[in-house]
Order: structure tokens, then sequence, then C-alpha cells
């Protein structure tokens, strides 16, 4: 009973994010694909290669879900055993892969501070940093 409580919290908690997750991970690989070797860690591209996996999975067993749930007998509603056992089932299933986003999630907002941190080729010198050069050559 805990243990399906608990998946269902943790899909309630991933719901948010499902809708948006392909656009959170494409935007991450493009932001660590511009980062400066020295700033990137290498756990970054597994996490977000479990990512990825996960999501896959979860969009697979929601699919799967949908399929379980309208080949119910017309009588399973939420609270009956036919339908709750199903969703019981759908949920220990994609526990795992929710998991997964919940221990490497992380990795999407690391990536953002580290590209929002590097310094772009294209930025300008900031003003004051130029004048001190300027300065210093005098």
């Amino acid at each position: 009973m805990r243990a399906s409580q608990r998946d269902a919290d943790t899909l309630t908690a991933f719901e948010p994010l499902r809708y948006g997750a392909r656009h959170l991970l494409a935007t991450a690989e493009a932001q660590l694909a511009q980062l400066p070797e020295g700033t990137v860690q290498s756990r970054w591209v597994y996490q977000l290669g479990a990512l990825r996996d996960a999501l896959d999975r979860l969009e697979g067993l929601h699919e799967q879900w949908l399929e379980t749930r309208d080949a119910l007998p017309t009588t399973a509603k939420p609270g009956t055993a036919d339908f709750d056992d199903a969703l019981a089932e759908h949920l220990g299933e994609s526990w795992s892969y929710l998991d997964h986003w919940a221990k490497h999630g992380k990795a999407l907002r690391e990536i953002d501070s580290a590209a929002r941190k590097a310094r772009s080729p294209l930025a300008p010198i900031p003003v004051p940093a130029l004048v001190r050069r300027m300065a210093a050559r005098k």
C-alpha cells in the first residue's frame, strides 16, 4: 500500500515536467555541447542519457496504461479493484524511471547554471575590464 502511494505521489510530482521534458533535455544537450571542456562534469553525459532513456520508457508505459485502462470493463472506475489494481501495476512499473528523474534531474539545472556562467566567445568584454586593460598598458 505504501509503495503504491509512493509511486502515485512520484508520478504526480513528475507530471508537470513530463510535457516539457524533451525540450529540457534538448536544451541541456545543446548547452553541454557549447560549454568549455574544463567546466563539464563527466557525469552529465551519463545523466542526460539516463533521463532520456527513462523518459522514453515512461512514455511507452503511459501508452500501455491508456490501452489497459481503455480495455478495462466499463464497471472499472477509480476505487474499484479492477481499476486500482491495473493502476497500481502501472505505477509500480513507472516508479524506477521516475526515480531516475528524481536522482538525475538536477543535472539539467547544473548544466544550465554552468552555461549561464560560461563566457560566450561572442560576448563583448565588459567596459570596466577593457578600461583597466587600457590603463595597464599605459
